[in-house]
């Protein structure tokens, strides 16, 4: 598989880890306020985070970051800690089973918005998986 093709491995381990993520999670929110979780959940992906950026050299390179994309860098980071409040919180009081497809419905915005803001483009492939997805969400919580 050429190094184009790569993006697939890394897109489905994401979604091995998402997995285990929300089973682990689940289990880890039983017994404590699901903000301190996502807290030690954070502390512990800081960690690998720049351990690998160590690792492989790149400390350095954070003074050469655009202010354009250290702002969306920023704003990615706050969405995602705000995605980690909410789901830990719904994990805590609901299924794994109903919260995780909930989540994931996350994929029609994503459709929508990079449409909107990234230009990529809308085929009738990607309205119609995207769209059974939806369904398959609905399924699921109903």
């Amino acid at each position: 598989m050429g190094y184009e093709k790569a993006w697939w491995i890394f897109a489905l381990l994401s979604a091995f880890f998402a997995a285990l993520t929300t089973i682990f999670a689940k289990v880890g929110v039983e017994n404590v306020d699901s903000t301190l979780a996502t807290a030690i959940r954070t502390v512990v992906i800081l960690a690998i985070a720049w351990g690998i950026v160590w690792v492989n050299g790149h400390v350095q390179d954070v003074f050469s970051i655009s202010h354009k994309t250290l702002l969306f860098l920023v704003l990615s980071g706050v969405a995602t800690g705000l995605s980690w409040l909410c789901y830990f919180r719904a994990l805590q009081i609901g299924n794994a089973s109903l919260v995780a497809p909930v989540d994931k419905s996350g994929l029609v915005l994503v459709l929508l918005l990079s449409v909107l803001f990234l230009g990529e483009p809308l085929t009738l492939k990607v309205v119609l998986g995207t769209g059974l997805v939806l369904i398959g969400t609905f399924v699921l919580i109903l």
